[in-house]
C-alpha cells in the first residue's frame, strides 16, 4: 500500500512538471537567449533549481488537496442545501462562500497592495502607510462583496434554468456603460479585479458548488448548468469596482 501510494504520489508530480515545463522553458529561453544577463543579485541556480521544486511540490499538493477534500466537500454541501429544500440557507450558503474565498484570494491582496500604492503615488488618496492599507482593504472587501453576489446570482440562474449567455452579455453592457462615465483611475483596477478573483481559492470551491447544485436538482444538467458561475465571478467585481471609483474619486 505504502508503496501504491508513493508511485501515485510520484505520478501527480510529474504531471505537475509536465504542466509547469512550457513556462520554464519560456523564461529559460528569454533569460539565456534574449535578455543574456546574469540573475538577479542574490540569486543562484540554486536557488532557481530549489525554488521549483518548491512550486512542483506545492502545485501538487494543491491540486491533490482540491480533488480529495474541496470539491467533494463543495458538491455535498450544494446537494445537502438542495435536498432539503432551504432557499434561504442555500443563497446565504453561496454569498459566504464568494465573499470568504475572495477576501483570501492570494492574487487579489497582491493586486489591491499594488493598486494603492499606485494610487498613493498618483495622489488620489494620501500618500502614507495607513492610507493605502485601508483603501486596498475597502477595495478587497468590495471585490469580495462582488463574487458572493455573483455566486448568488449563478445559483439562481442554475434554480431557474435562465440562459447564461444572455446573463454575461448583459452584464458586459453594465460594464462597458459603467467605464465610459467610472474615473479613468479605476477602469485599469476594475478589469484587474475581474481577473484575480478566478483564481487558486475561488475557482475550485466555486465550480464545485455549481456542478453540487446542477446534480442535486432535477432536470439540470452538470455540463450545460453546474458551469458558468466563474463567468459571473468575472464580470461582477469589473461592475462593483467602477461603481466604487465612481464614489471614491
Amino acid at each position: 500500500m505504502y508503496m501504491k501510494n508513493t508511485m501515485l504520489f510520484l505520478g501527480k508530480v510529474r504531471d505537475s512538471l509536465r504542466d509547469l515545463l512550457p513556462v520554464v522553458l519560456v523564461v529559460t529561453v528569454f533569460q539565456i537567449a534574449i535578455v543574456q544577463q546574469p540573475l538577479p543579485e542574490g540569486v543562484s541556480l540554486v536557488d532557481l533549481l530549489l525554488g521549483l521544486g518548491f512550486v512542483i511540490l506545492g502545485l501538487t499538493l494543491f491540486i491533490q488537496g482540491l480533488q480529495q477534500g474541496l470539491f467533494p466537500i463543495g458538491e455535498n454541501l450544494a446537494r445537502e442545501l438542495v435536498g432539503r429544500g432551504s432557499a434561504f440557507w442555500l443563497f446565504v450558503f453561496a454569498f459566504t462562500l464568494g465573499f470568504g474565498t475572495t477576501i483570501a484570494e492570494p492574487a487579489l491582496i497582491a493586486v489591491a497592495g499594488q493598486a494603492a500604492l499606485m494610487v498613493g503615488e498618483a495622489g488620489l488618496i494620501d500618500n502614507s502607510e495607513s492610507a493605502r492599507a485601508g483603501f486596498a482593504l475597502n477595495l478587497r472587501i468590495v471585490v469580495a462583496f462582488s463574487v458572493g453576489t455573483a455566486v448568488m446570482v449563478g445559483v439562481l440562474r442554475i434554480l431557474k434554468g435562465w440562459p447564461l449567455h444572455f446573463m454575461i452579455i448583459g452584464g458586459y453592457v453594465i460594464v462597458l456603460l459603467l467605464t465610459l462615465v467610472a474615473p479613468s483611475e479605476i477602469v485599469g483596477i476594475a478589469y484587474d479585479s475581474g481577473g484575480v478573483t478566478t483564481s487558486t481559492i475561488t475557482v475550485p470551491l466555486v465550480t464545485a458548488l455549481g456542478v453540487g447544485l446542477a446534480t442535486a436538482i432535477k432536470g439540470r444538467n452538470p455540463v450545460l448548468d453546474g458551469f458558468g458561475l466563474i463567468a459571473f465571478a468575472s464580470v461582477m467585481p469589473i461592475i462593483f469596482v467602477l461603481v466604487f471609483g465612481l464614489f471614491r474619486f
